[in-house]
């Protein structure tokens, strides 16, 4: 494991730097900015797509095409009034929105954007990707037990269980693209599709991973763990400013994550004809929020019940299926 992270550090982009922990830091940097221009602009993105779809102009006054909307109201969060409630379980309650944010920082460290645009790549890239994801679960338990809240309890469950739930079927269709190009390093598996995306001879894990991907995320339909009309808001109704800020910055740089992954895995990565590979890279991974955007404003929330029933007895069922007749077909081919 030293040695697999020694050669990680010596390729891509941190190798341009004369000391590796200014290369950190300097990677460390441009990732929270990307992180937080990101959030703005996908909250402007969204605020636009909804109110089209409804039929209205959305942000128009601040700054040309409302543009400047979204800074304001970040400008108006930073500036409000850290609270902690009396209540709540205060070390539970403080380092809940760290746990929730920081694994955001590796996650986007382990993408590889173009041929060139690599902070570093990893033979087992993919099993890191998959594991610190799985770290969000842990922030946002930690949010509502820490609150002493039963909203936020009652949020904090829910998305314990669906995040465990479809982290399943999430698995089992990513496994598919591991055996067919018999490597879990994102770099490779992007370069492999060179030729031809794998979403054309994988549909069915592609559709499994997106649909498994937006339960992950907490996105409509499945955004019962803050579901406002029965949760007032889920496992954050206790933290105001920028505590606050934090789980919204990691909902949207978790959207991009996803699609990012979705668009390595099966969208051809970043290979494409005529453009530059990091701009084919973005717009995939940005045609696929979209895709998340007008899910959301157009389907109605699951219940409970269906949500967990559908991981279980729909997804679970066909990742298994798809995955023994790659595995079939790959051992006749």
């Amino acid at each position: 494991m030293q040695s697999a992270f020694a050669n990680g550090l010596s390729m891509g982009l941190i190798a341009e730097f004369p000391n590796v922990w200014i290369a950190v830091g300097a990677a460390t940097a441009v990732i929270m900015g990307f992180i937080t221009i990101n959030a703005l602009s996908l909250i402007w993105l969204e605020r636009k797509v909804s109110a089209r779809i409804q039929r209205r102009f959305g942000p128009t006054e601040v700054g040309p095409f409302g543009l400047l909307q979204t800074l304001a109201d970040m400008l108006k969060l930073i500036s409000k009034e850290l609270l902690t409630p009396q209540h709540v379980h205060r070390p539970l309650y403080l380092i809940a929105p760290v746990l929730v944010f920081a694994p955001l920082l590796a996650l986007l460290a382990l993408l590889p954007v173009s041929e060139t645009w690599i902070f570093h790549d990893y033979d087992i890239a993919l099993v890191l990707l998959l594991a610190f994801s799985g770290l969000n679960v842990i922030g946002i338990f930690a949010a509502g037990w820490g609150s002493n809240n039963k909203y936020a309890l009652l949020g904090a469950v829910r998305a314990v269980a669906q995040n465990i739930s479809y982290e399943i079927p999430l698995l089992l269709a990513v496994l598919p693209i591991v055996l067919m190009t018999r490597s879990m390093s994102l770099f490779e598996i992007g370069s492999a599709q060179a030729t031809y995306p794998f979403v054309l001879v994988q549909p069915l894990a592609f559709l499994i991973y997106f649909i498994s991907a937006l339960a992950e995320t907490n996105r409509a339909p499945f955004d019962i763990p803050e579901a406002e009309s029965e949760l007032v808001a889920g496992f954050h109704t206790e933290y105001s400013g920028m505590r606050f800020g934090a789980f919204f910055l990691a909902e949207f740089t978790n959207m991009v994550i996803v699609s990012a992954v979705a668009t390595i895995l099966f969208l051809g990565a970043w290979n494409g004809p005529l453009l530059p590979g990091w701009l084919w890279f973005f717009i995939k991974v940005y045609g696929l929020i979209l895709v998340m955007m007008w899910i959301r404003w157009t389907f109605p929330r699951l219940r409970f019940d269906q949500l967990m029933t559908y991981a279980w007895a729909v997804l679970v069922p066909l990742a298994l299926v798809n995955l023994l007749l790659t595995t079939v077909a790959l051992k006749l081919l």
